[in-house]
C-alpha cells in the first residue's frame, strides 16, 4: 500500500474525505458505516471541516471513530477564513475538537484564504499547536504565490501540507505548484481526486481509464486514484457515503502504474503547458 509521511507520521496514500456527509438524516448511519468500513480496509486519514454541514460532517466523525482507537487515526479538521483570526480560531477549533471527540487534531488547515491577514493566522495556528491542540497546521486552496507569501512569514516554513482540488481531469495544479511542494518536501492532498458529478462521469467512462482499469481488475474510480497518488507525494481524500466503494477507494493504493500506462493517460488527459487558475470547488 502506498504511504506518504505528513508532519512526521507515515500514512496510507489514500485517506477518507467527508465532504457532503453528514447532511440527511436518512443515510446517516450508512455514511457511519462507510468511514468505519474506510477504516478497516486500512485508511488512517480522514478530512472534515467546520464548513461541512456547519459541523455536521464532524458531529458524523465522531460517532464513526468512537470505537477506534484514535492514535490509530490522522485526523484533519479546517478553518473557516472568517474564524481564522487571533480573536477567534481558538473558540473555532474548540468547537470542532468537542464535535469529532478528541483533544487533538493531527493536521489543522487554514481552509482557503479570506481578509484576516496570513500572518496573524500562522501565528495563531503556531500558538494552538503549542497548546497541544494541533500537532501540526496546513493551507488548503493555496496557488503558488500564496505558498510562496506563506514560507515569507515567521515559522511559515513549518507548514505540514497544502489541500487543492487534483484529478486526472484537472491538473493545473502540475504545472508550477506541484513541483515546487515536492523540491521544498511539502506534501500535496487532492481533494475530489476522482472528479464530482458530470466530470467524474467523463473520466470514469473514458476509453482508455477503462482499459487501463480492466488490465488491472479494478475499476475506473480505482484506477483514477491510483494515478492521483502516483508521485509518492499526494495524499487523495475521495468521500463516499457507501461502505464497499469506501473500502475499495483505500485499496487503490496498491495499485501501481506502468510508465507506459501513465503515457496513455497523458495522451487523453494531457499534462498542462501553461499556468492554469487554481481549480477550486
Amino acid at each position: 500500500m502506498k504511504k506518504l509521511t505528513i508532519g512526521g507520521t507515515q500514512v496510507p496514500a489514500i485517506g477518507l474525505g467527508t465532504w457532503h456527509m453528514g447532511d440527511n438524516a436518512a443515510t446517516r448511519s450508512q455514511e457511519i458505516n462507510a468511514i468505519k468500513a474506510g477504516i478497516d480496509a486500512g485508511a488512517k486519514v480522514i478530512d472534515t471541516a467546520e464548513m461541512y454541514g456547519n459541523g455536521r460532517s464532524e458531529a458524523l466523525v465522531g460517532e464513526a471513530i468512537r470505537d477506534f482507537n484514535r492514535d490509530d487515526l490522522f485526523i484533519i479538521d479546517k478553518v473557516l477564513p472568517s474564524n481564522a483570526s487571533k480573536a477567534k480560531l481558538e473558540t473555532s477549533l474548540d468547537r470542532s475538537l468537542k464535535l469529532v471527540g478528541t483533544d487533538h487534531f493531527d493536521l489543522y488547515l487554514y481552509h482557503w484564504r479570506g481578509a484576516i491577514p496570513l500572518e496573524e493566522t500562522i501565528s495563531t495556528l503556531r500558538a494552538m499547536q503549542e497548546k497541544g491542540k494541533i500537532n501540526h497546521w496546513g493551507v488548503s486552496n493555496f496557488d503558488l504565490p500564496d505558498m510562496q507569501e506563506l514560507l515569507a512569514l515567521s515559522g511559515g516554513d513549518q507548514v505540514a501540507a497544502n489541500e487543492d482540488l487534483y484529478n486526472i481531469g484537472s491538473r493545473g495544479v502540475e504545472y508550477s505548484l506541484l513541483p515546487w511542494q515536492r523540491e521544498r518536501k511539502i506534501p500535496f492532498i487532492a481533494y475530489t481526486p476522482v472528479g464530482a458529478g458530470d466530470e467524474q462521469g467523463r473520466l470514469t467512462t473514458n476509453k482508455t481509464v477503462r482499459e487501463i482499469a480492466a488490465a488491472h481488475q479494478v475499476s475506473p474510480w480505482q484506477l483514477i486514484l491510483a494515478w492521483a497518488i502516483r508521485d509518492g507525494n499526494t495524499l487523495a481524500i475521495p468521500q463516499s457515503g457507501d461502505p464497499k466503494h469506501a473500502a475499495a477507494n483505500v485499496a487503490a493504493a496498491n495499485i501501481t502504474l506502468s510508465s507506459a500506462e501513465l503515457a496513455k493517460i497523458d495522451e487523453v488527459f494531457p499534462k498542462p503547458t501553461s499556468k492554469q487558475p487554481l481549480d477550486v470547488r
